[in-house]
Order: structure tokens, then sequence, then C-alpha cells
């Protein structure tokens, strides 16, 4: 292993996407992730398809597009954690790890005894990351939690989507995105403490306190003026112009920032006048008099193609883009320059392989490490409980008898 992160062991026994975000990280930055699997039936998101990977005969395997998206390099161990042994198998896992991630809901974990306070005792340097919906405090503790609820109660479906249609969720699960990347800071954070005075230390992050922390700009505009922030579909609530716009031939972003590029896109756009007139010569004209200019501007910019527009605003130094497709995404010579999508050797799959999408990071002298493709179920039980732990054979096969493996 090359990252940054080798040699730093991951008990992993997250699942879904905010967890397994975090610990795909973690793996792709060079740590060992062990992920922890119920015997027989896995990380929920296995059965989260259509679309699955398909073998080579076409007919689709047990793993879905929404489980390959999170669960790369990492080793599948399945343990049923309900059972003494499965509990006494994890408590000797980690007993050989730096890290623990978990998002099962408040109290579970106590009740297999393996919460923090059961565990810290044997392992004071361990750093262990509690993910749940609501966090272990609060009216809303005990309550499961989603995506779409951290979304709702959060605030942001109700500044996403058009002034006059209901509230929208954002595209992807971003509340369980951005809380595997909070949790992933968690937990270099505590990395670092823990080099420094040697102490393990316990995380508790919530999706819905994720949320609130990302509204950011929209929830400043709120404490600091007492307004309650609106819908207002593709614009920005303090850029005007900002948005989609209509060409002779389709769509394109205008993103304009500051006066000087309102300025040269009018001149692109052969409407000088438009940066002369006092209702749209700055900034906080433009936003006084928003529905004004975005009234007159689908005229002007229907006279070029879309292309014309990207070429030319982006020669003048004015932002704009196309708004692509997924698939438009990946054909993007750009996107395709970053090496965004990332194929990966996987014996089950037709042709061998399997597309995923790259880690973003660049680093110059730890580069991402690619290691291992997502597991299947229990692919490496046997490995790991043979490698770390010492078993034999026929211990193993007990194991197994039993249903504990």
């Amino acid at each position: 292993m090359s990252g940054p992160l080798a040699g730093l062991r991951v008990f992993d026994l997250s699942r879904i996407l905010a967890g397994p975000t975090c610990s795909q990280l973690l793996g792709d930055l060079g740590a060992e992730i062990i992920k922890i699997e119920r015997p027989g039936a896995g990380d929920d998101t296995r059965k989260w398809g259509p679309p699955y990977v398909k073998d080579a005969a076409g007919t689709n395997t047990t793993e879905s597009a929404y489980y390959m998206a999170s669960n790369r390099n990492k080793r599948s161990v399945s343990i049923d954690i309900a059972k003494p042994e499965g509990q006494a198998l994890a408590k000797r896992l980690i007993a050989k790890c730096d890290i623990m991630l978990e998002n099962f809901k408040v109290g579970d974990m106590a009740r297999y005894g393996l919460s923090y306070a059961d565990l810290r005792a044997g392992s004071p340097g361990l750093i262990y990351c509690s993910i749940t919906g609501f966090g272990q405090t609060g009216p809303y503790a005990p309550r499961a939690g989603y995506d779409l609820l951290a979304q709702g109660i959060g605030g942001i479906m109700s500044v996403t989507g058009e002034p006059d249609r209901p509230p929208m969720k954002v595209g992807v699960g971003i509340a369980d995105i951005m809380c595997g990347m909070y949790a992933t800071v968690a937990i270099l954070a505590a990395l670092h403490h823990r080099r420094e005075t040697g102490k393990g230390q316990y995380i508790d992050l919530a999706l819905l306190d994720t949320q609130v922390a990302w509204l950011t700009t929209i929830g400043l505009n709120y404490l600091t003026s007492g307004e309650v922030p609106q819908r207002v579909g593709n614009e920005h609530p303090n850029i005007v112009p900002y948005n989609v716009m209509p060409s002779s031939d389709g769509y394109f972003i205008l993103a304009v920032g500051n006066d000087g590029q309102f300025g040269k896109f009018c001149d692109f756009a052969g409407a000088p006048e438009l940066a002369r007139d006092p209702r749209f010569a700055t900034n906080e004209a433009r936003l006084r008099n928003r529905r004004t200019l975005y009234d007159i501007l689908p005229e002007v910019t229907r006279r070029k193609t879309q292309q014309q527009w990207i070429e030319g605003l982006a020669k003048a130094g004015v932002p704009a883009s196309p708004v692509n497709d997924v698939a438009q995404v990946f054909q993007d010579p750009q996107v395709q320059a970053r090496e965004m999508k990332l194929t990966m050797p996987y014996p089950g799959a037709a042709g061998g392989k399997v597309d995923l999408i790259a880690n973003p990071i660049r680093f110059s002298e730890t580069a991402i490490d690619y290691r291992l493709p997502p597991p299947v179920l229990g692919e490496h039980t046997d490995e790991v409980l043979t490698g770390l732990l010492g078993l034999e054979p026929s211990e193993i096969a007990s194991l197994k008898a039993r249903g504990a493996i």
C-alpha cells in the first residue's frame, strides 16, 4: 500500500452510504478497511438495484451499482455480531484496529457489547466514530435517520427547486455523502490528536448536524437578516445573472461573479447598454432588479448558439458552461483528462472489469491506491480471520456451522 494512511486499519461496521463513503475514502488514502457484514445478507445496498453488475452471461450479479459506488478498497468479512461468538470475534479484530466506524441506531452497539464504553479500556488508542441520523443526544436521537429526512429537516429542500413548485431534494444523497466527508475529516483530526497524546476518542456525527452545517451561506443569510430564504430555482440568492439561459439551440449556464464580468458579457452579447444601465450597473442593483434583468436577457442570449456562448465567454473570461447529462459528463474532455472514470479488474463481471468513479484527490508524493474492487459478501472472511487472528481451518468451519460467520 502506498497511500498516506498506509499502516492504519479500520473496523468498518457501517453500511448504506454515509459510513461507506468515509471508509472508501480512508481506503483510497491507503488504510486497510475490514468491512463487517451480516452473513447471508450483507450491506443493504447490495440489493438496491437495478442496475446490477452483470456477469459474462449477461446475468445480474449480487452487487448493485449503488453498492459499487462506495465500497472499493475494502475486504468483506461476514460476522453475525448478534451472536456471542460473533461479538467475541469482533472484539478480537477491533483490538488490532486503529479506527472503528459504525452507523447503527443509538444503543445498538451497547446491546452487542461493542460500544465505545465497552472497548476503550482494552483499546485506549481506538478512534471510534458513530454516524447516526440525529446524533447520540437530543429528542430525535432514538429515531432512524435517512438522507431524505436530513435534507427535509435540515432546510436544504426548502431552498431547492423552482419558486412555484414543491420543495425538492438534491439529486444525490448529499446529506449522507457530506456526513461521510465530515467523518473522514474528524477521524484524521483524531489520528493527529492520538499521535500527540496517545489517546483515542469517540466521534459523534449526525446526518442532520451535517446538513445544517453545510447550509453555509444560505444559513448565514437567514441568521444575519432574519429573512427566511426562498427557492430561486437555478438562480443565486446573492449574484445576478447566475442562471441557466436559453441559446438559439439549447441552454447554457451563465455565472457572472462580479461587475467586470457582467460588462464583458454585455460586450460579447452585443448589448453594452445593459452594463451602463443604472438598474444593472452593479451587482447590488442587479439584485434589486433581478426580475427585470431576467426578463430582458433571454432575448439577448437567443441570438447565439450554445457553443458560441460557451467558447466566446470563455475567451472573454466570463464563466459559462453546458448543462451535461451524465453520459456527457464522462465524455467531457476535461473529465477525461482528469481520469475521473476508473476501470478496475473484477473477475465476476462481463469482460472481467468494472467502471467506477475515481477519487478526485491528486497527491504529488502519495498517490491514491486502487487496490481492491468492491468485494462480494464475505469474500475475505477466511483470509482475515486466518491472517489477523491466526484461526485454524477447523475453528473457522466450526464458526460457520454455528452461523457466527
